[in-house]
């Protein structure tokens, strides 16, 4: 997975944090989450802010 894998990112986070609610994550914390997720291959210094952003959407509309 690479950052721009929002969905696929998005899945993983709700199987790798079931009980984590998505609107109250900072982007710290969500940031370090998808770089340890299992095949996840992307440098950190690709992400910024609206990605993290993206993946935060994304993460809420799959938990909805």
């Amino acid at each position: 997975m690479k950052w721009t894998d929002t969905l696929d990112i998005a899945i993983a986070l709700i199987d790798a944090h079931p009980d984590i609610d998505p609107t109250k994550i900072n982007f710290v914390d969500l940031m370090r989450w998808v770089v340890a997720l299992p095949g996840f291959e992307d440098n950190d210094k690709h992400c910024g802010e609206k990605i993290l952003e993206a993946i935060q959407m994304a993460w809420i509309e799959e938990v909805e």
